[in-house]
């Protein structure tokens, strides 16, 4: 997993004056107690929550990468991530599921989850974060196949516009030995089973 505490970031200060300002355009007192350190939390925060974009997914799962003849479906399911969609900037969260199937090359188990947080720590569309998922995977391991399915809630449909708190968005991308409608159906039903 990222960490979860902020290093000293070049950002942090410009960013707490900016969310100061925020504040006080939206019609409060930054000077109120309550609101005393909120830019500098804030700002933190959001380091915390884009410290994806100083992390380089391929160089993560070649520290794990070990040759192995195993030519079956690995599969890491119900990896929980938590991102920011880019057009609100309001948190999405949910679960990945994730196969390949190894061509020589098999990575530590923990660096598949390790690939979600990454990417899930950037500014975001759900789309997008599947598809870096998926490649990086096939780039860097060069398996028979990669398949990664998302399943998230967004706040964006929740806490505005249409205000859809049940609603679950899945996407899906794939390669190689899952173009094939019965390897896809395998993970899926492996995926399914909760047993």
């Amino acid at each position: 997993m990222l960490e979860n505490e902020v290093v000293e970031s070049p950002v942090l200060e410009e960013l707490k004056d900016h969310y100061k300002r925020i504040i006080t355009l939206l019609g409060e007192d930054v000077h109120r107690e309550g609101l005393l350190k909120t830019p500098e939390r804030v700002a933190k925060a959001m380091v915390t929550l884009t410290k994806g974009y100083e992390i380089d997914p391929h160089e993560v799962l070649l520290s794990a990468r070990f040759r192995e003849d195993y030519k079956q479906m690995v599969i890491v399911k119900d990896i929980d991530f938590f991102s920011l969609c880019e057009h609100h900037m309001l948190p999405f969260y949910g679960k990945a599921h994730v196969a390949y199937i190894p061509n020589e090359y098999i990575t530590g188990l923990s660096k598949i989850a390790r690939v979600v947080d990454i990417f899930s720590h950037r500014l975001q569309v759900q789309e997008r974060m599947t598809t870096q998922i998926k490649e990086c995977i096939q780039e860097t391991l060069c398996p028979m196949g990669v398949m990664v399915v998302l399943e998230a809630k967004h706040m964006c449909m929740q806490m505005r516009g249409v205000e859809k708190q049940n609603a679950i968005t899945t996407t899906s991308d794939f390669t190689g030995a899952f173009n094939q409608a019965k390897t896809r159906a395998e993970f899926m039903d492996l995926i399914r089973n909760n047993s």
